[in-house]
């Protein structure tokens, strides 16, 4: 999935499994590609992967990835099993211009069985209601 992607996916953040197969066994990578998240910043674009304990063939690859307050991007694959946090400071893809978009490199072809997304609402509030909420006078 590339998340927080501009409309010319010029840039973006990739989150992703790899399957691999070694000796008649299937390895599964969970990963976070972040090196073409911002075009017009510089700053650590480490890539991140966790190892999945799961057999592709017998159980479906689940992804759950949630994009917060413009930056942050943090994904679950397995259920759970596996999770990755990172930040990024995208320059293009803010907001409205903000995208998702699906993405197989594989040389096998992959099902979609479900695919949710969602966008939050701004939240409300009232300073002076959350001022008398927290301070007290004396």
């Amino acid at each position: 999935m590339l998340v927080l992607a501009s409309n010319s996916i010029e840039e973006y953040t990739a989150v992703f499994f790899r399957i691999f197969k070694k000796n008649d066994k299937f390895v599964v990578l969970m990963g976070c590609d972040q090196k073409r998240s911002s075009v017009g910043l510089e700053y650590d674009k480490t890539n991140y992967g966790a190892f999945l304990d799961i057999d592709p063939v017998t159980e479906k690859l689940s992804l759950r990835t949630l994009q917060i307050d413009h930056s942050i991007v943090e994904s679950f694959g397995g259920g759970g099993k596996v999770c990755m946090t990172t930040r990024v400071y995208p320059t293009l893809a803010i907001n409205d211009d903000a995208h998702i978009f699906v993405f197989n490199n594989g040389s096998q072809h992959v099902d979609i069985s479900t695919l949710t997304a969602w966008s939050l609402k701004t939240v409300q509030y009232q300073l002076e209601s959350l001022m008398k909420m927290y301070f007290f006078k004396f």
